[in-house]
């Protein structure tokens, strides 16, 4: 397979990532201290931003690197699955937020978590030769 699919993939993941990381400081912010599950330690405005910028350096950083692409991938993959609590959590709490205004649609959100953590691996490998 050609490496021109992978590429594409992983555009647009680092692309998304960088525009979320953004919309965490800015637009959004508000927005996504839904998800944040009560679990976690911190504020919700400190775990929002910390995301945020987590989510700013990933996306770079799957735009920019070469030579480390696979471990980006990985961390990529493993940030996608860190956050899957907090979808969870806006589910179960019924909480609305970012489009998310039905249960029906925060339940079919938690099934994009594992898409995403499919392509930040596949986008980032070597391609069969």
């Amino acid at each position: 397979m050609s490496s021109t699919p992978r590429t594409i993939v992983r555009v647009a993941l680092g692309s998304l990532l960088a525009v979320a990381g953004l919309a965490h400081l800015t637009v959004a912010r508000r927005e996504f201290r839904a998800q944040v599950p009560e679990l976690v330690p911190l504020e919700p405005d400190t775990t929002v931003v910390a995301s945020g910028v987590a989510e700013i350096a990933l996306g770079s950083a799957l735009l920019a690197s070469r030579r480390r692409r696979r471990d980006v991938g990985r961390l990529a993959a493993g940030f996608f699955a860190a956050v899957l609590p907090g979808n969870l959590s806006q589910w179960i709490h019924r909480r609305d937020a970012l489009g998310l205004d039905t249960d029906n649609k925060r339940f079919a959100r938690l099934f994009l978590q594992p898409v995403l953590i499919v392509a930040a691996l596949w986008s980032t490998r070597e391609p069969r030769r």
